[in-house]
């Protein structure tokens, strides 16, 4: 069995305001595939309810940092009460969306990812010393390189919820 260490562990953001929920979910897909990463949407749900919109996304993109490594990121968007809005800025009418967005993100580091040093009780004892201590400094490398990309993405999705700076009235 491959084992799977905890790197990030439950970075919430959240969020209340105007917002694309499309071009929203844009930003988080494209930034994956900008940086490499294989795309894998776990959850896509959505439920109309008297008080608006409930979506519900999780998203867990993978990368392979080399043919032991395995980088996992958890990312699940939970946007309630979301409502269709008209907002006029500078002149155009906007079709926007308001609500609350609140975001989830974990990280794991994945070895073995092939299931290949655990098929027999030799392999699964040689891959244990390996990892402690042959793989330690490109186990801290992958840990370093899984959190730099967290620190990212959450900065563009931040950035991106943080450039909505119209006022709406309901």
């Amino acid at each position: 069995m491959t084992e799977t260490s905890l790197v990030v562990d439950h970075l919430k953001l959240k969020y209340e305001g105007l917002f694309n929920p499309a071009e929203l979910y844009s930003v988080i897909s494209g930034w994956f595939f900008e940086k490499g990463w294989d795309w894998y949407e776990k959850m896509n749900q959505e439920q109309v309810t008297a008080n608006g919109k409930q979506i519900r996304f999780v998203f867990e993109p993978w990368k392979s940092g080399s043919d032991y490594y395995k980088s996992i990121i958890k990312i699940r968007m939970l946007m309630t009460d979301v409502r269709e809005v008209e907002v006029e800025q500078d002149g155009q009418n906007l079709n926007l969306s308001h609500g609350e967005v609140k975001f989830y993100i974990d990280a794991v580091l994945m070895s073995d990812r092939n299931k290949r040093w655990h098929e027999k009780p030799l392999l699964w004892l040689m891959s244990i010393m390996f990892e402690k201590y042959l793989y330690k400094q490109h186990q801290s490398k992958m840990r370093v390189w899984i959190k730099s990309d967290v620190d990212d993405i959450y900065n563009k999705i931040r950035n991106y919820l943080n450039t909505f700076k119209y006022t709406y009235h309901s």
